[in-house]
């Protein structure tokens, strides 16, 4: 199967005074379509690092990124905001929801920067609420809705324009037990159905097994890559 990511060599540092950072030391990995992917590490391990070069917000000091046989290091801002409009979609820890607009509206963000006509980007963002169970939460704005409720506006942000990748940074950090488990089994149900690839970062090894492979990071390292299938294959 032809690699939908490739990470090759790459390194991150960052200049503090006179002193190198190292971020990543020399990170070498491969992502196939359809599968889940859980980077795992500690505060600090460059998991968080890794997440952004891989969806082009940060730039590699060293060493190749190449998505889509594209190698995303060599882009121009403005090419790779468009090609991150056409291919990727975020879930973040914050929810990054625009407080003013309703949640129908901030599904519905993606789809206007394609072009896609107001009275169907607001169907399509009202059929996705309602299987994330918002149904009735469409004109609610973020502060009418509990943390769970606006992950759940932030997921059906993050799949509503079908990106062949979704990234997710730290999706459950701000959530309780019972509520991390729903946003979970939400999001990688939602991932399976449409066969999308999906980057978790995370530092709960409970959250870690929700995918097919777990890369686990320190110190900027990859330190072991775990493949999980076989094991929830056994189950």
């Amino acid at each position: 199967m032809s690699s939908l990511i490739e990470v090759k060599n790459v390194s991150k540092y960052y200049r503090m005074g006179e002193e190198k950072i190292v971020a990543l030391e020399n990170i070498s990995l491969t992502m196939e379509k359809g599968k889940f992917y859980c980077l795992l590490g500690t505060s600090g391990s460059g998991k968080s690092t890794l997440l952004n070069l891989l969806a082009g917000l940060e730039k590699p000091s060293r060493g190749q990124i190449i998505i889509k046989n594209t190698q995303i290091g060599k882009m121009s801002e403005s090419k790779l905001a468009k090609f991150r409009q056409n291919n990727i979609g975020f879930v973040f820890q914050s929810y990054n929801l625009m407080p003013m607009l309703t949640a129908l509206e901030n599904v519905s963000i993606p789809l206007t920067f394609k072009g896609v006509r107001r009275k169907v980007r607001d169907q399509r963002a009202s059929n996705l609420l309602k299987a994330v169970g918002l149904e009735g939460r469409l004109n609610h704005r973020p502060n009418q809705m509990s943390g769970g409720q606006q992950q759940r506006v932030s997921i059906a942000r993050a799949f509503i324009a079908s990106p062949e990748i979704v990234f997710a940074d730290e999706p459950t950090g701000n959530l309780d037990t019972k509520t991390t488990q729903e946003v979970m089994d939400l999001i990688t149900f939602m991932a399976r159905k449409n066969n999308q690839t999906l980057v978790i970062v995370t530092h709960d090894i409970e959250i870690a097994h929700y995918a097919d492979q777990i890369i686990y990071i320190r110190d900027g390292n990859i330190e072991k890559i775990e493949d999980t299938t076989e094991n929830k294959e056994a189950l």
